[in-house]
């Protein structure tokens, strides 16, 4: 009877403690619906939702967000800018071999997060990105020669750039920055463009050389010039000055001076005087005068 008793309040025992189970089932439901009906999208993405796997048009931004527990799910996207390497090979106008390194810098625009999953899906950069690059390229490229490669490199990018975003910008995707990080060509033409760059220099170097001659004939040119003009000034002025003296004296010139003048350097003769046929002799000290006929002379 005893252990009746016992198995009696067992079981009654057992009933009664079912009710906590219960809540706490109850509970735990309540907790999982809840968290499936929340989600979360991390900055600088977008959340594309899908319901029962079809693609809504609902975008959900950063943050915490709802969504139908078990009936939709969330395709998160990045909308960062990301950075992209390509190796990608054409040919030049003039038909040289290019090897080409380029960075492209690229973001899903948000607006186009829930298309660009639902046409192309999450692989969007080896579907589109990665041919779209290679083919602007290739066609960018064979618009110039080898060297104009070179010289007109932002030229090219730019245009690379427009062609890229011509075939990627309908998939919306959003291309913010493009660069040729270098350029390679074949040994053959890497040597030519090296030689032609010695001639240059070479040549740049001759041109310098003449030019300086130039400047150093010209300027020994400009002296001798400068000493003439200067020399020519200086007889000029000594004629000048001797005229001028010339004029003072021809000024203070008399009558009574130039016989004075005369008698300072007569040296006693007197000169001989002729008069037609005759000489007249005015050197006898007596002050008489012969006459002498020229024929007897």
């Amino acid at each position: 009877m005893f252990e009746k008793n016992v198995k009696f309040t067992d079981v009654k025992n057992i009933r009664f403690n079912k009710k906590p189970i219960i809540f706490i089932v109850i509970a735990v439901l309540a907790l999982i619906i809840i968290s499936a009906s929340l989600t979360i999208v991390p900055a600088g993405n977008t959340g594309v939702v899908l319901t029962m796997g079809k693609v809504s048009d609902r975008i959900l931004t950063e943050g915490l967000n709802f969504k139908v527990p078990f009936v939709q799910n969330v395709k998160i996207i990045n909308n960062k800018i990301q950075v992209i390497e390509i190796e990608a090979n054409a040919v030049s106008k003039d038909l040289q071999t290019v090897s080409s390194s380029i960075a492209v810098n690229y973001r899903v625009g948000f607006e186009s997060s829930a298309r660009i999953y639902k046409n192309i899906g999450s692989d969007y950069e080896n579907i589109i990105l990665l041919p779209a690059v290679k083919e602007s390229v290739k066609a960018v490229t064979a618009k110039y020669t080898a060297e104009q490669l070179i010289t007109k490199r932002n030229q090219v990018g730019d245009e690379i750039k427009e062609a890229l975003e011509g075939k990627v910008n309908e998939y919306g995707v959003v291309i913010e920055k493009f660069n040729i990080v270098n350029f390679d060509f074949s040994a053959e033409f890497n040597a030519a463009i090296e030689a032609k760059q010695v001639a240059e220099q070479n040549l740049i170097k001759t041109q310098t050389e003449q030019e300086q001659e130039i400047v150093i004939a010209e300027a020994e040119a400009k002296k001798k010039v400068i000493a003439a003009e200067a020399e020519a000034k200086a007889i000029e002025k000594k004629a000048k000055a001797q005229a001028d003296a010339n004029n003072v004296i021809t000024k203070s010139l008399n009558g009574n001076l130039i016989e004075y003048e005369k008698v300072q350097k007569w040296n006693g003769e007197l000169p001989l005087a002729t008069g037609g046929s005759s000489i007249i002799d005015m050197r006898g000290l007596d002050g008489s005068s012969k006459t002498t006929d020229s024929a007897d002379k």
